[in-house]
């Protein structure tokens, strides 16, 4: 089977930019043509992608798909779908299910059950320790020969030096990516957003920035020392970004990533209570969002993730310091992080390598528009306006605090294998 995608715009960072069509066979990038070029295979199917721009299929590495163990709140199927729907052709799933994805078992139930559906790739994330509940490490060589492609304890932080130290060293010999959860328990001490005015306002016990910060400036230093490759999740502070930057200029083997609600929204926004506004890290200061938004620019943070926080409202509708911290995202992710072009922050390009490229150098993949490559494609549409509708979401969750935004851009399609999994018509 050929498929011809037609009238578009091919960006590919660094590689493409350009009126190009795409051809397709048998779910890999057979060639890429002049638009004026005659295809003489009268079977051939044509996506008509005019005013369209195609460019490497998304990838999410910060996804938490809740199967197995709860799915009330998501399970594999729907998270894909939402997935497909924001556009990604692939995510990285944390370990935090149950039971957690501490062992090859898991690990392979996770991938087979994706490969069964067929819509976008999954590649897990597997435990730093067993049970992620930081004593002893977990199986990692095990998981790793059966397809995780980083390690976290996301969720819970590992706050034995240690045993982290040790982790370090052993993914080190594995070639595979430390994620961190940069969070000290001891400073979070029961707090529920950021701690400033607005909590004092509010009446709710606060999280100081340090609570990030000093994880993050530890896990620095075990980096320098063990020479592992260690990635911050969801970077929310000033004074995190400002560390990592440092660490940067010094060589160190570190890399970052922020979620669109730390350069969307701020404290300022948690209002009434309102718990869709709860999340961990927390909505951080004015000056903290301006800090992510000039990582972004000069490179710092490395990556956008959604940080997809799928809850029921048995979490959500309680008392705003008993619910669960977490927002879904996977399909308000990318029109958020497209105002950052809208607003000239940032370019096309380098939106598109912070979201597509990134990532799959993150995690070991080619997703270059190229022939011989998979045809993972992400087709955006860039001039439709519209309100974000939690009750047309594919996630079965609606914890988001984006009901009712007006954004511009979409995913018109999104490809994976040469197999249309979303489109809209």
């Amino acid at each position: 089977m050929r498929m011809r995608i037609k009238g578009a715009r091919v960006l590919d960072p660094g590689k493409i930019d350009g009126q190009k069509d795409i051809i397709i066979k048998d779910g890999i990038i057979e060639d890429i043509i002049d638009p004026k070029a005659v295809c003489e295979d009268p079977d051939i199917t044509v996506l008509d992608a005019s005013g369209m721009t195609v460019v490497p299929g998304l990838i999410d590495i910060h996804v938490h798909l809740r199967e197995p163990g709860h799915e009330y709140k998501e399970t594999i199927e729907t998270g894909l779908r939402a997935a497909a729907s924001g556009g990604f052709t692939a995510v990285c799933c944390m370990p935090n299910t149950k039971p957690v994805n501490d062992n090859s078992q898991v690990t392979r139930f996770i991938i087979n059950r994706a490969k069964e559906l067929g819509l976008s790739k999954v590649y897990p994330a597997g435990a730093i320790t067993a049970g992620s509940m930081g004593n002893t490490l977990a199986q990692i060589y095990e998981m790793k020969q059966a397809g995780i492609v980083a390690v976290t304890d996301d969720g819970n932080p590992v706050e034995n030096s240690n045993l982290m130290r040790r982790a370090m060293e052993y993914c080190k010999g594995l070639q595979m990516p430390v994620f961190v959860h940069a969070e000290d328990l001891s400073l979070v001490d029961g707090g529920s957003m950021n701690e400033g005015f607005f909590s004092t306002f509010w009446g709710i016990r606060g999280i100081p920035n340090a609570a990030e910060s000093v994880m993050v400036l530890r896990d620095i230093a075990l980096s320098e020392l063990t020479g592992a490759h260690v990635h911050f999740c969801h970077i929310s502070t000033r004074e995190s970004v400002e560390a990592i930057r440092r660490a940067k200029q010094r060589g160190v083997n570190v890399t970052c990533e922020t979620a669109p609600h730390y350069f969307t929204l701020t404290d300022e926004d948690v209002k009434d209570y309102n718990t869709h506004f709860k999340m961990n890290p927390p909505l951080r200061s004015q000056a903290d969002r301006k800090a992510v938004i000039e990582g972004l620019v000069d490179g710092t943070i490395d990556l956008i993730a959604s940080d997809h926080a799928p809850h029921s409202v048995v979490e959500k509708d309680v008392e705003f310091d008993q619910a669960a911290f977490g927002i879904v995202g996977l399909e308000t992710s990318l029109p958020l992080s497209l105002k950052l072009v809208s607003d000239k922050i940032l370019t096309l390009e380098t939106l598109v390598d912070k979201m597509a490229k990134q990532p799959a150098k993150m995690i070991g993949m080619d997703n270059d528009i190229k022939k011989g490559n998979p045809a993972d494609l992400t087709i955006l549409d860039l001039e439709k306006t519209y309100k974000i509708d939690p009750a047309t979401f594919k996630s079965k969750s609606r914890n988001t605090p984006f009901s009712g935004r007006r954004v511009k851009g979409c995913a018109f399609a999104t490809i994976v294998d040469g197999k249309v999994i979303h489109q809209i018509k």
